[in-house]
């Protein structure tokens, strides 16, 4: 299991350099082929109304494939380009979501309302109806070494099974892995005849040695708990599952999609998300 085939998201941001350079990293980990997808909302009234690409939005995307083709070569990587036909907004989102289906592992950056060139939605409508692997970099910071000490927050959902599957890639490649599994409560007595489950023992399977902790949530937020042991442990990608991952009766405060929310919105380190 590899990555052969990623994406990267690429606008005319001040941050579009620092996504590129980290999905430019993994492609040339795995040997991937890297695609670049130029998405960008158009200011232009006209553009949007003709369904075509305004003259701002057609310089945008020149920029923004000149900046990716001469990264490109400098790393030696393999790419294509994709762009957008035109801006409008709900073409952007669907139009985001169905290339990114097509993909390995797809390559976002985090929202910023300070200068963001797409919906303030994009990215929660890519994690939620993409069905593949989303990896968001923060708008600050820079990340030149990625997934070296990850930390998974696991609570045996099926979005947890998820990303832990879909980040198997990155995973194999870490030096140290930390699994922190979640618990609202004592467990019941009782639990009935469930086989002997183990979430270790499958990563062993798969050549990945993790170190378990048991966490607890008390007066902590389940994300506030993730990101502050992260932290502590001095994580450089953090592993979830997306959406309700962490909803229902192990979570019972958050609806759906409440988790998934506050990480993008206060997320500190890359994360990978999957639904």
């Amino acid at each position: 299991m590899s990555f052969t085939n990623l994406l990267v998201h690429v606008d005319d941001s001040d941050r579009c350099g620092e996504r590129l350079a980290v999905a430019l990293t993994l492609a040339q980990k795995h040997g991937a082929t890297l695609t670049g997808l130029f998405a960008q909302s158009d200011s232009s009234g006209a553009g949007i109304v003709t369904r075509k690409a305004g003259p701002a939005l057609t310089q945008a995307a020149q920029r923004a494939r000149e900046l990716f083709e001469e990264k490109a070569r400098e790393a030696g990587v393999t790419t294509r380009w994709w762009q957008l036909s035109h801006g409008e907004y709900g073409h952007v989102i669907a139009e985001t979501v169905i290339c990114s289906r097509y993909v390995d592992l797809a390559v976002f950056g985090q929202h910023d309302p300070e200068d963001s060139r797409v919906p303030a939605d994009l990215l929660e409508e890519v994690v939620l109806n993409a069905g593949r692997p989303i990896l968001v970099v923060p708008h600050s910071g820079s990340y030149p070494q990625l997934a070296d000490r990850p930390v998974i927050a696991w609570n045996g959902s099926r979005e947890a099974t998820r990303a832990v599957n879909d980040a198997l890639p990155l995973l194999k490649q870490a030096s140290s892995v930390l699994l922190l599994a979640f618990h609202t409560q004592p467990r019941a007595e009782g639990g009935g005849n469930v086989p002997q489950v183990d979430i270790l023992e499958h990563l062993a399977s798969h050549g990945v040695t993790a170190i378990q902790e048991r966490m607890t949530i008390a007066s902590m937020t389940p994300m506030d708990a993730v990101l502050s042991r992260a932290s502590d442990h001095g994580a450089d990608l953090l592993v979830m599952g997306g959406f309700g991952g962490y909803g229902g009766s192990l979570f019972p405060l958050f609806g759906r999609g409440s988790n998934t929310r506050q990480i993008l919105r206060q997320m500190t380190l890359p994360v990978l998300l999957s639904h």
